[in-house]
């Protein structure tokens, strides 16, 4: 019988297409550096957004893939940028006018504009740390500030003087002509005014490891590249940072794919092997714009964890990464249902179906027993027509569909309860719209009520979907215009669960009563 091993080695998941790439690197001999480099890099120029974690999610499902796979040991680096002059004032933060006086200073020379960290770059880091640690990864994390400040990236920054010329030349041939004229690769950072400059180079030293150039008003500067004095362009900083710390890989987003080459050449002319690189698509917000951390649009990191899990925001992370997707609010109660339907599988499934399922990744093989026996979706539509303020009136609905469930012993199915009745009144309730049924529609929910009024069977899903489907099927073809009325008329939405479920969840009795107060035009 296949091992796991054996199993892992020829899934089709693409974590382990992408671990296989990785192993491939190393197999004449293992890494000199004793361990495979993982790394992902953040832009710390606004709050950390929903996709910053996604590159770390999905980072980590391929680092546990490639564990699954080798036994070369691994490290996942965090890299912070936040030695980037801000170009901009973010537009999602507060003290904007105070923020503009420190436009084109390293982030982390500039004040906390929330007056919480020593800098804004330490703030956003802070952010972004919260939350991975939140989750459970592991990984470390590298500030550009530090890196540069304490000598770590010297030996690369020397290198990039004394190969200076054969850097130039890749970086000349993707700009334009004007640009071409002023671009150096190195951008000093005033030793009185503190802020990056983009200003060309009157000579770069290479024995001496230093560059002379002009500032804006005309003196003249010779500094040090190592130390903090000068930080790199952003796309030869991706390459040098990929050399200086032997990155074996690294994804990003589609915006950066035409970079890749460049990136590419300058870790080689610097010495190193390119890593191997994956490319994602863009998350995009509910009109389809590309979501972006400095205009806060799209859904962030603490409005999803609001109203739904971690393991359920990992599970949207986890499909089609190569596929843009709408990142709204809209999404969260299907990624909730579908992450638990397939809790519920994996312990059906052989190694393959295993390793092929999500939540394999999303827990590193160590996946938990679902609690939820009651999906998120029947919750909202239980939290609608039952008014409730708090999960324990939707627990009073509960226990009479699933005795034996108790917060205590069902946490999945608590947490649900506390998400439901959030995301019902804030997403649910302000667009419910109501309507009245048609001649058609009344006759079959009459007749509907009479079913019920007279059902003497079992609660059970199963058995009252049977009731609710005879009663549409005499009478709609297609059936679907059935579920459509029943879902408008009675629960104010477009879409909804499988009745039979709900009507099991929410009693029959009260179910009786939604349709006497619907025919009374009650509800519309």
């Amino acid at each position: 019988m296949p091992t796991m091993r054996d199993a892992a080695l020829s899934s089709k998941a693409w974590p382990f297409d992408e671990a296989r790439r990785v192993l491939k690197r190393y197999e004449k001999a293992p890494p000199e550096k004793g361990y495979v480099l993982f790394e992902t890099g953040y832009g710390p120029s606004g709050l950390p957004h929903i996709g910053t974690f996604g590159e770390v999610a999905r980072t980590t499902m391929i680092k546990r893939a490639f564990e699954e796979i080798s036994n070369i040991p691994t490290r996942l680096i965090c890299f912070s940028d936040d030695l980037d002059g801000m170009r901009k004032v973010p537009g999602n933060v507060p003290n904007q006018e105070m923020l503009r006086e420190y436009l084109q200073m390293p982030l982390t020379s500039v004040p906390d504009p929330f007056g919480e960290y020593e800098s804004f770059g330490h703030h956003n880091n802070a952010m972004l740390r919260r939350f991975l640690d939140t989750f459970g990864f592991e990984y470390e994390f590298y500030s550009a500030t530090e890196f540069y400040k304490s000598g770590q990236f010297d030996a690369t920054l020397r290198l990039a003087a004394e190969r200076y010329d054969a850097i130039m030349k890749v970086m000349l041939k993707s700009l334009r002509e004007e640009r071409q004229q002023t671009y150096s690769i190195f951008l000093p950072i005033h030793p009185e005014t503190g802020r990056v400059l983009y200003v060309p180079m009157k000579e770069v030293n290479a024995a001496e490891g230093t560059i002379t150039f002009d500032d804006e008003t005309g003196r003249e500067w010779t500094l040090p590249v190592t130390g903090g004095n000068v930080k790199l362009q952003w796309k030869p900083d991706f390459g040098a940072r990929w050399a200086a710390l032997g990155v074996d890989f690294e994804m990003y987003g589609k915006d950066h794919s035409t970079n890749t080459p460049i990136y590419d050449a300058i870790c080689e002319i610097l010495g190193v092997k390119a890593p191997e690189h994956f490319t994602y698509e863009l998350f995009l917000d509910e009109n389809g714009q590309k979501i972006s951390k400095s205009s806060g649009n799209g859904v962030s990191i603490d409005e999803w964890l609001t109203y739904a899990s971690t393991e359920s925001l990992a599970y949207f992370m986890y499909q089609k990464p190569k596929t843009a997707k709408r990142m709204h609010f809209d999404v969260i109660p299907k990624a909730v249902d579908e992450y638990h339907q397939q809790l519920r599988a994996y312990p059906t499934q052989d190694a393959a179906a295993q390793l092929a399922n999500p939540v394999w990744h999303i827990h590193g093989g160590k996946v938990p027993e679902s609690t939820l026996v009651v999906p998120f979706a029947m919750l909202l539509n239980l939290a609608s027509v039952s008014g409730a303020t708090d999960k324990e009136a939707l627990w009073g609905f509960i226990r009479r569909y699933a005795p034996d469930a108790s917060p205590e012993s069902h946490p999945d199915l608590d947490q649900a309860a506390g998400f439901a009745v959030r995301y019902f009144n804030d997403f649910v309730k302000p667009t419910r719209s109501f309507r009245a049924p048609t001649d058609q529609e009344r006759e079959a929910l009459e007749a509907l009520r009479t079913e019920l009024a007279a059902y003497d069977g079992p609660l059970e899903d199963e058995a009252l979907q049977s009731v609710v489907y005879a009663v549409g099927r005499d009478r709609f073809d297609p059936l679907r215009g059935w579920f459509t009325a029943l879902y408008e008329v009675l629960l104010g939405a477009s879409q909804g669960p499988r009745f039979g479920g709900f009507i099991a969840l929410y009693g029959v009795a009260e179910t009786i009563a939604l349709i006497d107060a619907a025919l009374a035009g009650e509800l519309a």
